[in-house]
Order: structure tokens, then sequence, then C-alpha cells
């Protein structure tokens, strides 16, 4: 999951290592979506589950600019990405843009430079960067986590900090992923399915949520499964104890509002209650 920012506030740069590129959508597949391990060279580096990783792309670029910056959730459990301390992954997709005026395609800066590096390659890195999405330090809390796309990156940061390392969790843990077909379920197709190993726990359910008819375009149904699910929904953010994490795209927040309205059958009452989660610190979103 990447956010622009500016570069004259990172501060700190220091170097990571490609160690690991793995296209997680099938080779025949229109997009492409990579899993990246980086061994940070940087030995006061640390991080906690739910921030984000700055890489710097070398220039010049367009408008002059000699560096382009892009943050990328970090993926890993604050103890690394394959028992090194010292690694972290991200997740990647190779982006295009369509120009509104002239109608030309032009590849994204940092996607494609990240998914074209091969194992080896130095990468200038800055942060991390924020700390929108913290675990409640309560284990007996609800987790409501809800995304599209590459969001899922902190989500598979959080299941596997929660059961990997803390060992467990008391409260009930709710993924819900919206994706246009299955090979794009990242980290829940048949390339890289990390989170079917948690489909054992007592705790978790994950609700996966993909377009009825991807070839005409049709939108992906996460508004279906999330009402499909509304009861438990609803009950959990009755809850003070439940916290709820949005991440992805600007739909996943109006499917989101709009299958929530549908659920309890009123704007005000669901505007009012989201309002008391974000008040209380039990709200949180990623949205780019």
């Amino acid at each position: 999951m990447a956010m622009l920012v500016d570069i004259e506030r990172t501060g700190v740069t220091f170097h990571g290592t490609v160690k690991e590129s793995v296209r997680i959508t099938p080779e025949d597949y229109t997009e492409e979506v990579r899993h990246i391990v980086l061994e940070v060279d940087h030995q006061d580096f640390a991080f906690t589950v739910g921030q984000s990783i700055g890489v710097i792309v070398p220039g010049p670029h367009e408008f002059g600019n000699e560096d382009h910056l892009r943050l990328y959730s970090i993926a890993s459990t604050d103890g690394g990405e394959n028992g090194s301390p010292s690694a972290i992954s991200i997740c990647v997709k190779r982006c295009f843009y369509i120009d509104e005026i002239n109608g030309e395609r032009y590849a994204g800066v940092a996607s494609n430079y990240l998914c074209d590096l091969k194992n080896g390659a130095k990468v200038l890195l800055t942060g991390p960067f924020g700390s929108v999405f913290t675990l409640p330090e309560d284990p007996a809390a609800n987790l409501i986590m809800i995304g599209m796309g590459t969001g899922i990156a902190p989500f598979r940061a959080f299941v596997r900090q929660i059961y990997d390392r803390l060992g467990g969790w008391q409260g009930r843990v709710r993924l819900f992923y919206g994706a246009k077909t299955g090979v794009e379920l990242l980290y829940m197709n048949d390339l890289k399915n990390d989170l079917a190993n948690y489909y054992d726990q007592e705790t978790f359910k994950a609700f996966e949520a993909v377009s009825p008819r991807p070839a005409l375009d049709a939108p992906i149904d996460l508004q279906r499964t999330l009402k499909q699910n509304g009861d438990e929904i609803w009950l959990l953010m009755s809850q003070p104890n439940t916290y709820v994490y949005v991440a992805g795209l600007e739909r996943v927040r109006e499917m989101l509002d709009s299958a929530m309205m549908a659920i309890i059958g009123s704007q005000e009452k669901w505007e009012r209650r989201k309002a008391e989660m974000s008040a209380g610190g039990r709200w949180a979103e990623l949205i780019y």
C-alpha cells in the first residue's frame, strides 16, 4: 500500500537490500503485485506494526524533482520478516496512470522502480512513519479490518503479530477483504496464502469479496459481504472494546459507509457511531 509524501520532511535516510521479490499474482494476469523483502542496513532501525517505510527513487524526475518518495505499509511483524529483525516486507502493485488531458498512459514511478529491482539491488529508504494503525494493548479487544488491494499489507502484519508474536488473541478478529478476482486476493491466493495459516485460530475469521463478473468490470462486492455479516459487525461496533481499521483506495470507505447505513437503516446513526469510535481512538483509516 503506497502513499505520497513530501521528501523534504523525511529525515534520516539509509539503504535496504532486496532479498526477495516474488510476484503474488499469476504471470499471465494483467495486474502485477509483488511481495518484496528488504534487508535494512541501519543498526538503529526499529518499527512497530502498522507503520510505513519510505522508498526514495533517484531522479531526475518530472518537474525538476531530484528524488521521488513513496510510503509503503510494512507487511511484517515487529520481529522482522523471515526471522530476521532487520528485514521488512512491502506489497507493491505495478501501477500505470492515464493522463486525463492527453489520454496517454504513464508508468507509476515508485511502483515500477520497485517491481523491476532484482535480488541484491540497493534501495534508499527513510522512516519509519506513522502510527495511525496501532494494535490495542488489551488482547481481549475486538478487531475489525476492512481493506482492498494492497491495503491488505498492514493487516497481514496485524494477523501475524497477534498470533505469532503475541501467541494469540482473545477478542474477535474479523478481516473483510475485497479484490476484483480470487487471484487478486493478496496473501490469500494459491501463489502466496499466508493468511491460511491462521484460519484454524478460534478467534480469527476472514471474509473474501470479489467481483461477480470481473470480465465485465462489475464492482468488487465488498458491500454485499459486509451486509451479510452486518449483525455481527454492528454488535461488535456497539461494544466499547472494538477497534476498526480501514485501508485501501477511497472507494473502500464509500463501500463501508453504504453497507453500514443499509445495515442499521440510518445515515445519522452510522455517522454518530463512527464519530464516537474515532473520538475514542478506536477508528483508524489508511486511505490513498
